[in-house]
């Protein structure tokens, strides 16, 4: 399982560091971050809490 994120689509607004803040940050220069692109199986609907929680769709998993 793989994060994508479309730095294009995204707003920064943080939804998803509110579901899964160990995956993404949103940084004092307001950029988003995944800091693990590659999460283990096992979190996998936490990341698909997190992908739907953004309003922008910048997020996907890639399998």
């Amino acid at each position: 399982m793989r994060i994508v994120l479309d730095e294009s689509k995204c707003s920064s607004l943080g939804m998803c560091e509110s579901v899964a803040p160990e995956v993404f940050e949103v940084g004092d220069d307001g950029a988003l971050s995944v800091l693990n692109p590659t999460p283990p199986e096992d979190q996998r609907a936490l990341m698909e809490e997190a992908v739907a929680a953004c309003p922008t769709n910048a997020l996907s998993i890639e399998d």
